[in-house]
């Protein structure tokens, strides 16, 4: 089954507490993570998500508003938005400062061990050369063509950040190998939420008309920008005018800003 794509917010660079990790100079990344909550949208309903909470807050307790629609005044409902169960997540993602993959390495007719040779050497140039120094261990697959690099220096993985092909001269020629960090990455607090949406509110009871889909969005739109309705500045809209739709409705992670994404 396929997943649905998210945002990554990065949040912030952490400490890294174990001593063997200040040692060989790792970076520790976090980011967070929500997942998208489809939202069934049913026929003559629309979604407006606004730039201040407070404008949502205020449409919501008024309730009921009327709005001008091709040259009638239709009575339409303010209702909170609630989401339906999504899951939210931190992402670690520590980044060795001593190791990093190499692939695409050509497949050669020397021994395993050769090979394993060459790459030392291949990357053991000085730092001033664009190398990482010496070289601790070289773990090659020659099947999968990939090895893992792991250098003696601390924070030697640095040289090659931004660095996505390396040159690796062997048997009389220059081959160009993909070389990328070695992470690590697992999910810290995992845990599901449901909650009211503070910037997105439903409108219902919208009346059917002769204007096309996108005109209607139009008049309500420019009703609820309105200060003298109450209304504010929209981020989004999506009015639905036959059957039913889907939006996608993603939570800002960090934050209670709430944005629809589009349609699925």
């Amino acid at each position: 089954k396929k997943v649905a794509e998210m945002k990554l917010k990065f949040s912030h660079l952490e400490e890294m507490k174990d001593e063997g990790a200040d040692v060989d100079m790792d970076t520790h990344c976090v980011f967070g993570a929500a997942t998208k909550i489809p939202f069934r949208l049913n026929q003559n309903q629309a979604l407006l998500t606004f730039e201040d909470e407070e404008v949502a807050q205020r449409l919501t307790k008024k309730s009921k508003h009327c709005v001008n629609l091709d040259n009638r005044t239709a009575n339409v409902t303010v209702k909170p938005f609630e989401l339906d169960m999504g899951f939210q997540f931190e992402l670690h993602v520590t980044v060795s400062g001593k190791k990093i993959n190499v692939s695409e390495i050509p497949e050669l007719p020397i021994p395993k061990d050769w090979m394993r040779d060459k790459l030392e050497l291949n990357f053991y140039k000085t730092e001033q050369a664009a190398g990482g120094g010496e070289i601790k261990n070289v773990t090659y697959n020659k099947g999968a063509g990939t090895a893992v690099i792991t250098f003696l220096k601390p924070g030697a993985s640095k040289n090659f950040v931004g660095c996505t092909k390396y040159p690796f001269y062997a048997e009389g020629r220059c081959f160009s190998l993909c070389v990328s960090p070695d992470f690590d990455a697992h999910l810290r607090k995992f845990q599901p939420y449901c909650r009211v949406s503070k910037k997105t509110i439903l409108l219902k009871g919208i009346p059917e008309v002769e204007e096309d889909e996108e005109s209607v969005q139009d008049m309500i739109e420019i009703h609820f920008q309105k200060p003298s309705n109450g209304g504010g500045e929209i981020e989004k809209i999506k009015f639905n005018s036959r059957g039913a739709t889907y939006v996608c409705f993603e939570e800002d992670v960090g934050s209670a800003s709430s944005e629809i994404t589009g349609n699925s």
